[in-house]
C-alpha cells in the first residue's frame, strides 16, 4: 500500500460532486474523468458491471449507483476530489451528505430525456447548501437528443441564466464535436476511441452565425460580473479569453449563472474540456465563505477559515463498514491539519478519539496518508463512536458545525432470522447498517416482538436485505411491506399525570400537569411555564424525556407523533420520594392522556409520481392513478410522449410498477419520490385502525 504525505495548495483543490437523475451518465462520466486524469488505465463500463466507482456487488448487478464513492485525481496542476452519487430517489441520503461537505457540483443531464424529476431534486439540494455548479448535457450521440431543447428546459425549470460555453457539432449519430464559444474554435474528435485525437479548426459555416450570437451574449454577461470588466468591454467592445473566463467564474461563484457543457461520455467526447471547466469555474475551498459553527463552551458563533494555520476542524459525513478493515469514517477538513496517531475531539459527543490511520479513498481502494490538510476529503480508520454529522476538532478550540438532516423513512418491513442462533448476529449487522445509513431505521415492535426495518423505498430495503445475505451471511424471513404512518393532533388538550408508589421504604412521587396543541414549524416542542418552584428545576429534563418517549409512539396505532407542542403548566413534588424516574413516568402518563383528548389523527406519506408515456395510454394511466386516490397535478407534452405528474399515497403504490407495465405494454416510465405527509381521510383511517 502506497503512503503519501503532501498537503496540496488549497487554492488548487476542487471538491466536487457528480449528481443527476438515474441513467443520465454520472458514473460513465466519472470513469472517463479518472481515465483522462491518469487515475485509472482501463475504463470500466456500467453496463458491463466493471465501473471502478460502482464497486458494490449490488451496483454491478443492477447497473446503478447505490452508495456514494469518493476518489481523488489531478488535472493541470489541480487536485480534484470527486464524490460520485446515486441517481435513484431511494438513495438521496448519499447526495444529501455529499452536498453538505462539497464546494461545487457537476450536474449531468441526458440529452434525450432532459430535466428529469431527480435532476430537479438534486438541483434543489444544491440550492439548499448554496453550491456553485456547472452542467454537462450528455448522450448527444443518441437518437432523439436535442441540446437546445435541454438548455431551454434548464433555463425555464430552474429560473436561471444559462452560460452556453459549447455548441454541438453534428446531431445524434453525426455528433462529432463542439464549438468552444469562449475561444471561438471548433473541437472535432477523430473517432470514438478513448485516445482519439482532437482536431481544432475553424467553426463550421452552418454554425458560424449561431456561435457569434452566443459568443456576444457570453461576453456581455461576463462583462457584467465586475466593474473592471464592464469598463473594459464598454471601452473596447471585446474581452480577452482569460477575461471572459474570469467573468464566467465570478458569475458561477456568485450563483448568478450556470455554465453549460456538452458531449457524450460513452463515446469519449467532451470530457477533457469538461475537466478544464471544473478547474476554471468551480470554487476552491478559499473561494467559499468560511464555515460557521457554535462554541460548545460559550454557545457563541465562531468561524473557521480554510487554512492549515487555523485550529483543526472537520465534519464526519459518512460511516462505512469495510469487511476487512472495520469502521471507516469519511470526513471533510475545513481547517488545520490532521496527523496519523493524533487525537481528535468529537465536539458533538464530547469524546476524544484516536486517529489510527488516515486514508485517501479511491472507491473501495485506499492510500495511506501521514497527514491531511484544510480543504481535503478522506477517511480515518480507528474511531468507533463517530456518527454521520458529528463535528471533529482541536479539543483546545472546540466547535460544533450544523449537522446533516435526513428525511424520515416511509416504508417498513418485519424481518426475522431463519434460525434463532442468528438473532444476535442479525442485531449486530443491523446496528452496523444503521450507523452507515441515517435513513435506515430499526425498531422492535413491543406487542409482537418483531424486528421492524424502515427505509426510503422498496429498492432501499431490497438492497439492505441483499447486503445482510452477502456481507453478513444472514438469511431472513420477511413480512409484507408496511407504510410508515405518523400521528398528530387537531386541537388543544390538558391532562395531569401522577406516578405515586409507596413500598415501605422510600417511595416514588411525580405529578405533572401539561397542555398539548398543534405545533408550528418554528415553535419549540417543549416549554416549561411552571412558576414558584412547584417542580424543582432538576426534574424538568426528566419530564422532557418522558414527553420525548411519548412522541415515539402515538395513541392510535403506535406510530411516531409529529407537529405536537407540549407546555408544562403545573405539578407538585415530594421532598423525599420525588425522583427523575417518577417525573419521567408521570410526564409520559400525562402526555398519553392529553393526546387522546386532542383529536388525534393519522398522517400518510404522499409520493410525487411522474410518468412518461406514449399518448395512447394516457387515459388508462390517469384513470388508474385516480382509482389509487391520486391527485393529478399536470399533464405535459414532450415530443411524442406525455408526462403525467400526480400525488399518490404510498400505500396505494405497492405493486404499481407491474400494473403500469401492463397498462402501457411496458412503454411507460415511472419516477416515484417522497413528497410530503398528509392526513389520512377519516373513512380510510377507520379502516386502517380496524374500526
Amino acid at each position: 500500500m502506497v503512503t503519501m504525505n503532501k498537503c496540496y495548495p488549497i487554492e488548487k483543490i476542487r471538491n466536487i460532486g457528480i449528481v443527476a437523475h438515474i441513467d443520465a451518465g454520472k458514473t460513465t462520466t466519472t470513469e472517463r474523468i479518472l481515465y483522462y486524469t491518469g487515475k485509472i488505465h482501463r475504463v470500466g463500463e456500467v453496463h458491463e458491471g466493471t465501473a471502478v466507482m460502482d464497486w458494490m456487488e449490488q451496483e454491478k448487478e443492477r447497473g446503478i449507483t447505490i452508495t456514494s464513492a469518493a476518489t481523488t485525481c489531478r488535472w493541470k496542476g489541480h487536485r480534484i476530489n470527486i464524490i460520485d452519487t446515486p441517481g435513484h430517489v431511494d438513495f438521496t441520503v448519499e447526495v444529501e451528505r455529499a452536498l453538505r461537505v462539497l464546494d461545487g457540483v457537476l450536474i449531468i443531464f441526458c440529452g434525450v430525456e432532459g430535466v428529469e424529476p431527480q435532476s430537479e431534486t438534486v438541483w434543489r439540494q444544491a440550492n439548499k447548501y448554496r453550491i456553485p455548479r456547472i452542467t454537462f448535457i450528455n448522450k448527444l450521440d443518441r437518437v432523439g437528443s436535442n441540446f437546445f431543447r435541454v438548455v431551454d428546459q434548464i433555463k425555464r425549470k430552474f429560473q436561471l441564466v444559462p452560460l452556453v460555453l459549447q455548441l454541438p457539432v453534428g446531431e445524434e449519430e453525426e455528433f462529432r464535436g463542439m464549438v468552444d464559444v469562449v475561444r471561438m474554435r471548433a473541437l472535432i474528435w477523430e473517432g470514438d476511441e478513448l485516445d482519439a485525437e482532437i482536431r481544432e479548426e475553424e467553426i463550421p459555416r452552418e454554425l458560424k452565425e449561431k456561435a457569434i450570437s452566443y459568443h456576444h451574449d457570453l461576453v456581455e454577461k461576463a462583462a457584467e460580473s465586475s466593474d473592471d470588466l464592464l469598463e473594459k468591454f464598454l471601452e473596447k467592445g471585446e474581452l480577452s479569453v482569460e477575461e471572459i473566463k474570469k467573468g464566467i467564474r465570478k458569475l458561477t461563484l456568485d450563483h448568478k449563472a450556470v455554465p453549460i457543457f456538452c458531449g457524450t461520455a460513452l463515446k469519449n467526447k467532451g470530457i477533457r474540456p469538461l475537466l478544464d471547466g471544473i478547474v476554471d469555474y468551480l470554487p476552491s475551498p478559499v473561494d467559499i465563505p468560511p464555515v460557521e459553527g457554535t462554541n460548545p463552551l460559550t454557545g457563541g458563533k465562531e468561524k473557521r477559515l480554510p487554512s492549515e494555520k487555523e485550529p483543526f476542524s472537520a465534519l464526519a459525513f459518512k460511516i462505512a463498514t469495510d469487511p476487512y478493515m472495520g469502521r471507516l469514517t469519511y470526513f471533510r477538513i475545513y481547517s488545520g491539519i490532521l496527523k496519523t496517531g493524533s487525537s481528535v475531539y468529537n465536539s458533538t459527543k464530547h469524546q476524544r478519539e484516536r486517529v489510527g490511520r488516515i486514508l485517501e479513498m479511491h472507491a473501495n481502494y485506499r492510500i495511506d496518508r501521514k497527514e491531511m490538510c484544510a480543504g481535503e476529503i478522506g477517511a480515518i480508520l480507528g474511531p468507533k463512536n463517530i456518527d454521520t454529522g458529528n463535528s471533529l476538532c482541536d479539543e483546545n478550540h472546540p466547535i460544533v458545525f450544523e449537522s446533516i438532516r435526513f428525511a424520515d423513512p416511509v416504508i417498513s418491513l418485519a424481518i426475522e432470522p431463519k434460525s434463532k442462533s442468528e438473532q444476535d448476529k442479525l442485531a449486530d449487522a443491523l446496528s452496523k447498517l444503521t450507523q452507515e445509513d441515517p435513513t435506515f431505521k430499526v425498531r422492535q415492535n413491543e406487542e409482537t416482538g418483531q424486528t421492524i426495518i424502515s427505509g426510503m423505498g422498496e429498492l432501499h430495503l431490497e438492497v439492505i436485505l441483499d447486503r445482510l445475505r452477502r456481507e453478513f451471511g444472514i438469511h431472513v424471513n420477511t413480512g409484507e411491506p408496511q407504510v410508515a404512518y405518523k400521528e398528530s393532533i387537531r386541537k388543544k388538550a390538558q391532562a395531569r399525570g401522577r406516578y405515586i408508589r409507596q413500598t415501605g421504604g422510600r417511595g416514588q412521587y411525580g405529578d405533572v400537569f401539561i397542555q398539548v396543541e398543534p405545533r408550528r414549524d418554528s415553535e419549540e416542542i417543549f416549554i416549561d411555564k411552571t412558576k414558584g418552584g412547584v417542580i424543582p428545576k432538576e426534574f424538568i429534563p426528566a419530564i422532557q424525556k418522558g414527553i420525548e418517549q411519548g412522541l415515539l409512539s402515538g395513541v392510535l396505532a403506535g406510530h411516531p407523533l409529529v407537529n405536537v407542542k407540549v407546555t408544562l403548566l403545573d405539578g407538585s413534588y415530594h421532598p423525599v420520594d420525588s425522583s427523575e424516574y417518577a417525573f419521567k413516568t408521570a410526564a409520559f402518563i400525562a402526555f398519553r392522556k392529553a393526546v387522546q383528548q386532542a383529536d388525534p389523527y393519522l398522517l400518510e406519506p404522499i409520493m410525487k409520481v411522474e410518468i412518461k408515456t406514449p399518448a395512447q395510454f394516457l387515459g388508462d394511466i390517469i384513470a388508474d392513478l385516480s382509482s389509487r386516490r391520486g391527485h393529478i397535478l399536470s399533464t405535459e407534452t414532450s415530443g411524442e410522449m406525455k408526462i403525467i405528474t400526480a400525488y399518490v399515497p404510498l400505500v396505494e403504490l405497492f405493486g404499481y410498477v407491474t400494473r403500469l407495465r401492463s397498462l402501457s405494454q411496458g412503454k411507460a416510465l415511472p419516477n416515484i419520490e417522497f413528497s410530503h405527509y398528509q392526513e389520512v381521510p377519516r373513512e380510510k383511517m377507520n379502516k386502517i385502525l380496524g374500526r
